[in-house]
């Protein structure tokens, strides 16, 4: 497979790999696939727990069932997704991306 990229993405890999985030350009595809399939996963879960969501609704559950559902499916967002997103802006070698949410 033949990937191209935009020279701003080139110079963006060509950083992580200076500063001892990457070791390799492949490494940037690698992660940049497994940051894909992992929001993919998430998403396919949300459409999963809305589609549930309206069920129970038509059913006739009523909100405390929705307000239930969307609690569990918010706290397995934020223990799942959002910690693995941080700790990898915060495991640099050169300390935390200045995109990185502030810890302050």
């Amino acid at each position: 497979m033949e990937v191209h990229l935009t020279p701003d993405q080139e110079a963006f890999i060509r950083q992580a790999i200076e500063s001892g985030r990457l070791q390799h350009q492949e490494d940037a595809v690698k992660e940049a696939l497994a940051l894909w399939e992992e929001r993919e996963r998430t998403r396919a879960e949300i459409l999963a727990s809305l589609d549930e969501a309206e069920a129970s609704l038509a059913r006739g559950e009523g909100v405390s069932s929705l307000t239930s559902q969307c609690a569990n499916l918010l706290k397995k967002c934020t223990s799942e997704v959002l910690p693995d997103w941080l700790r990898k802006s915060y495991h640099r070698a050169d300390g935390p991306s200045p995109h990185s949410p502030s810890r302050g």
